[in-house]
């Protein structure tokens, strides 16, 4: 990963603005990313930003969210309970193709000579366009503007329009629409990959993964319909099309079982303009008939015809308008922080707008990376920021955990627990990890979830969805935690809870005792479903007993969960007064990554799990995590203390540490250090810092950019639905706005260097404290707050680790060492 501290992007090439992320300039050197960075998509359906004439391409993909291949795992050595089915997002077919030839010569990018260029991704109309003027090989001049949208009101719908005019000569034209299976071999160019292994990418087949069941093709439209080899999932897609122009044409139409092709003929004369517009429907489904999904594209496609293009446009921002109003942040005075803000903000809104109760892949719906897997990085790092923003969204989401709960309960009885066991990694409910260490180990996936569910409850209120759906989740998960941890009398005669034989998120460390982050989080988990059905018994007896009934709940279960939180094991080092991240991890060596060459980073990469695995080195904030969603159970030394010892030893690997770190770290003072991390977050796409862009956009690490300004900078904390702030503005900042929904009202807040400012937009009046001042918001006007300056400021921590050459508590001494052959 590179190390960042301002603004990387080449600004000649990247220009700044405000409202939209803009390429002046076209390369082959990182098509790859700039395919991810300018993907179009609505949490259903992605596209990513290739070509509309094909080439030239790092991979050509359109996704669909769930819409997955299975494969059976063969394991080398098998042992029981190992996870059995992989599962891989599809790349479904095609649509994006409209190939263009001006006196029979392709337009092809990487060749073309280009008097100008301009590709732009909108962020308040949802559209990608192109516009370039192309001096063709027999020196004619030719304007070609494009543009691409994926709908966010009509979520199997995507708009595509190319207009080709000459402006210099009369020549032949030739348009190609295509539809295309990719995902079994059609390519128009070889594969040239040669990169070697890393994880985190998809893996190949090797099989035909789409069989044909359906492809016709009628007045202007075709469709292609499949039904995928092993999962049994049915797809249809359809293309309808017109063409306006004044130039004579002739039209052809081909259809095959993988290819369709809508050909226009035409003889352009300078000026007078071609337009083709394209609409693409696609259906998906478990279950249904390739032939009814094909009956549903017809219907969207004629609605499609009747409105016309502009209809869905102009909904497109209207929907947009209403996301903004919900989700802007604001940040005055620094604009190319502002555009990639709104970047980012864009793509959570491509990610989850319309998941429609489907989980949210790690890329979204803009790549193959992590095989379209859904991971523990929803609730996390998605899910508050759909919680203050986009509630119904949130509740959606969550109700995709709900509905994984059968898998979940097996899941757990395969582990010989009761409860349930949410997957570490999958798209069905299954586990597809199978590497179980780093996988299925990960108990704390399941207090994850739990935190997700409660936070929910305390922001939004939703009485209704909690007593009736996430009661389950959380007594099937409080349920686990009861039964996988055990007692034990310590040393001064007490009884304590420990868990065992768990791997926290940081990877670098995998199946130990006693994880922090693990322990920490199953505590509030437990408290928090003992505290639901209190609440539940009190407030709404007949939907208590209902849980009770349905879930076979003993009463004295819920005093089983409270005892167990209330005596949980949290390690505590006196020596140097951190909180270890397990009972193992303080005895290690610490792995010395300040000379740790960048040619062997990230570690993952270059080492074998057990190497990394014998030494103090950590790969996700783990401890550090703990101390941002359970804040309010560490007092400000503590917090000091654990930032100060893992910070060093953090390798910024993950994509998903660079956001804790930032909030942590300004929290506690080190707000340069804060500002870094931020940036590192901000810019892990953007900026391609991990060089694995190509494989789509980082989902958490973009809702890890909203964390970073609202818990970071502004200071927010919910503990226990409580809202208060003790903000952290940087210094350099004139000011910044944002949004929250709370409770079904909407604040608008201010932060300027000496004061913290709410409006209250929609709903009903909210308290908050600011700095132990208690503040009420109401319809009447702004309320101010005057700040006493943002806070501490410490000098940033540089060098070795501080603890190099002290001695444990055992009397050893502490070395720094790096691995070598």
């Amino acid at each position: 990963m590179r190390d960042i501290a301002s603004d990387p992007l080449d600004r000649t090439r990247f220009p700044v603005k405000g409202w939209s992320l803009t390429e002046v300039e076209g390369s082959d050197a990182d098509v790859g990313a700039t395919e991810s960075l300018f993907a179009v998509g609505n949490g259903y359906l992605g596209m990513r930003g290739n070509p509309e004439e094909g080439r030239t391409a790092f991979a050509h993909g359109t996704f669909i969210n769930g819409f997955h291949e299975t494969w059976p795992i063969n394991h080398a050595e098998e042992a029981f309970g190992f996870a059995r089915t992989g599962q891989t997002i599809v790349n479904v077919p095609d649509a994006k193709i409209l190939k263009l030839y001006v006196d029979d010569e392709p337009l092809t990018l990487s060749v073309a000579d280009l008097d100008s260029y301009e590709r732009s991704l909108d962020f308040r109309s949802g559209t990608l366009t192109r516009t370039m003027v192309w001096r063709t090989p027999a020196g004619k001049r030719v304007r070609i503007r494009s543009s691409r949208m994926v709908s966010f009101t009509d979520r199997h719908l995507a708009l595509m329009e190319l207009e080709v005019t000459m402006l210099e000569g009369d020549a032949p034209v030739v348009i190609s629409s295509q539809l295309i299976n990719r995902a079994d071999g059609l390519t128009d160019q070889p594969d040239d990959d040669e990169e070697g292994f890393d994880p985190r990418r998809a893996a190949s087949q090797g099989v035909r993964i789409l069989q044909p069941e359906q492809h016709w093709c009628e007045g202007g439209r075709m469709l292609l319909g499949y039904r995928t080899t092993q999962s049994r999932m049915s797809l249809a897609v359809a293309a309808d099309h017109e063409i306006e122009t004044e130039n004579p044409v002739e039209t052809i139409v081909r259809i095959e079982p993988d290819r369709g092709k809508q050909v226009y003929r035409v003889q352009a004369v300078e000026g007078e303009p071609i337009r083709v517009r394209k609409a693409v429907a696609y259906h998906t489904s478990r279950s249904v008939p390739v032939g009814e999904l094909g009956d549903r594209c017809k219907r969207t496609l004629d609605r499609v015809r009747g409105f016309g293009f502009e209809h869905y446009l102009e909904t497109q921002r209207s929907w947009l308008d209403g996301f903004w109003a919900n989700s802007d942040v604001v940040i005055e005075g620094q604009p190319a922080t502002q555009q990639a803000v709104r970047w980012s903000l864009f793509q959570l809104a491509q990610a989850t707008a319309r998941s429609d109760q489907q989980g949210i892949a790690a890329k979204g719906v803009t790549g193959s990376g992590y095989e379209g897997h859904y991971f523990w990085d929803i609730e996390i790092y998605l899910v508050p920021f759909l919680i203050y923003t986009s509630p119904q969204v949130a509740r959606n989401v969550l109700r995709y955990r709900t509905s994984l709960l059968p898998q979940a309960r097996a899941r757990a009885a395969v582990m010989s627990q009761r409860g349930a066991l949410f997957p570490w990694r999958t798209i069905n409910g299954e586990e597809a990890s199978a590497y179980y260490a780093a996988g299925t180990a990960q108990y704390h996936i399941d207090a994850d979830v739990a935190f997700a569910f409660d936070k929910y409850r305390d922001i939004t209120g939703d009485r209704d969805f909690m007593y009736r759906e996430g009661v389950a989740v959380l007594v099937e998960t409080a349920r686990l935690w009861a039964d996988l941890g055990f007692w034990r009398q310590d040393a001064d005669g007490g009884p304590r809870f420990h868990i065992h034989g768990v791997t926290g998120p940081d990877e670098y460390t995998a199946v130990v005792n006693n994880n922090m982050f693990t322990n920490v989080m199953a505590r509030a988990n437990l408290r928090s479903a003992a505290s639901l059905l209190k609440e539940m018994r009190t407030t709404d007896p007949a939907s208590y007993e209902r849980a009770c009934r349905s879930l076979q709940l003993r009463p004295e279960e819920i005093g089983d969960w409270e005892e167990s939180a209330d005596k949980m094991v949290v390690l505590f080092d006196e020596t140097f007064g951190i909180h270890p991240q397990d009972e193992k991890f303080l005895s290690s060596e610490m792995w010395d990554l300040e000379n740790t060459p960048d040619g062997k980073r990230p570690l993952l990469l270059h080492y074998h799990p057990l190497v990394i695995y014998r030494f103090q080195v950590v790969k996700q904030a783990d401890v550090v995590l703990a101390l941002l969603l359970q804040g309010h159970e560490f007092s400000y030394q503590e917090k000091r203390a654990d930032f100060e010892y893992y910070d060093p030893i953090t390798t910024g690997d993950s994509s998903l540490s660079g956001a804790v770190q930032s909030i942590i770290a300004a929290e506690v003072g080190y707000q340069d250090m804060a500002m870094k991390y931020f940036l590192n977050g901000l810019y892990v796409d953007l900026g391609d810092l991990h060089s694995n862009a190509r494989d789509g956009v980082h989902v958490a690490a973009a809702g890890g950019v909203w964390a970073s300004l609202i818990y970071g900078f502004a200071g927010l904390r919910d503990h226990d639905g409580e809202i208060s702030f003790d903000p952290r503005l940087p210094a350099d900042w004139d000011a910044m706005t944002f949004p929250l929904q709370v409770r079904g009202s909407r604040l608008r807040v201010r932060l300027e260097p000496s004061s913290i400012g709410f409006s209250l937009e929609v709903g009903e009046p909210v308290g908050v404290t600011v700095r132990g001042e208690r503040v009420v918001v109401e319809g009447e006007g702004p309320v101010n707050v005057q700040l006493d300056g943002q806070g501490e400021r410490l000098e940033s921590l540089k060098g070795s680790h501080p603890i190099v050459g002290l001695r444990r508590a055992d009397g050893s001494v502490v070395r720094s060492v790096l691995p070598e052959v």
